[in-house]
């Protein structure tokens, strides 16, 4: 029995002593610069967004087109019908973005979606949004002034109808920089800046948050500039307070000024950009 015994411990190799829970002691806690996604989740995520914004409101436009049995692209464009459905189609388009990224975020509700991203004011003071939001406004008219405002696509959606006007304006303030700040800068920067550091996140999340309003003001290289510098300026808020929600309170209020811009200044509002309509008030 003994050299039975013997023999089977020489057979085999003492066992290794057991590590510890790596997942539990020694990795980073989650936090907003440490997500619990990558940076491949994260692009998958925006490109989901992209095509939900395009998508959807063809969901409700194209039956419309078909009833109406309505062949060229110029009479499609040109219909007020067709402008309103995919305006309103776009409000589940958000909402299913906002679904989307609560699962990303969350691992389907495993973590807070307040704390992953970082729900506070991280010092940032409501002062400060004042002076962000005045010096963005004079750069804006001196951009308005060398480079004045051209007809774009925008343009054309606002004149379509006002009942357009006052859906774009309920958007832009109560969706639009929600879904907006937590597919960019909460999902894309967090992970991104993990990967490949705050400087190339930075350019990233700028350039592809300025790229997917190019179509809408294409043909108006001001207010393209203006939108790369608020951009850069909400990007920017993000790495400096390590929290999204100062960059959530920024977009709102200064989209919430351009909307008030639309509604209540019809004559400026349907013929102007939103940013250049803005500060022809001042001219």
């Amino acid at each position: 029995m003994q050299n039975y015994e013997s023999n089977t411990t020489e057979n085999f190799p003492p066992q290794s002593p057991i590590k510890k829970d790596v997942l539990s002691s020694d990795l980073p806690p989650l936090s907003p610069n440490n997500p619990p996604w990558n940076s491949l989740t994260a692009l998958a995520v925006w490109v989901a967004s992209v095509l939900l914004i395009a998508i959807v409101p063809a969901i409700f436009v194209v039956p419309y087109i078909i009833l109406n049995r309505q062949n060229s692209l110029e009479s499609v464009q040109s219909d007020p019908m067709v402008i309103l459905l995919s305006i309103i189609g776009t409000i589940p388009a958000h909402i299913l973005t906002i679904v989307l990224a609560w699962a990303v975020i969350t691992h389907f509700n495993k973590y807070s979606f307040r704390d992953v991203l970082g729900w506070k004011n991280a010092g940032f003071a409501w002062w400060h949004h004042l002076i962000i939001l005045g010096g963005f406004f004079a750069v804006a008219a001196i951009v308005g002034y060398f480079l004045p405002p051209q007809e774009n696509e925008l343009t054309r959606i606002l004149r379509s109808s006002r009942t357009v006007v006052y859906l774009v304006a309920f958007m832009a303030t109560f969706t639009a920089p929600l879904v907006e700040e937590v597919i960019y800068r909460g999902i894309l920067y967090s992970a991104i800046q993990r990967s490949v550091g705050v400087g190339w996140a930075v350019l990233i999340v700028t350039t592809l948050f300025a790229g997917v309003h190019f179509w809408q003001y294409w043909g108006s290289p001001g207010t393209i500039i203006l939108i790369c510098l608020l951009s850069l300026i909400l990007t920017l808020i993000r790495v400096r307070t390590n929290n999204l929600l100062p960059c959530v309170i920024l977009h709102t209020i200064f989209n919430g000024l351009q909307s008030i811009s639309l509604i209540f200044f019809e004559d400026f509002a349907l013929t102007q950009p939103k940013i250049e309509a803005f500060f022809q008030l001042f001219k």
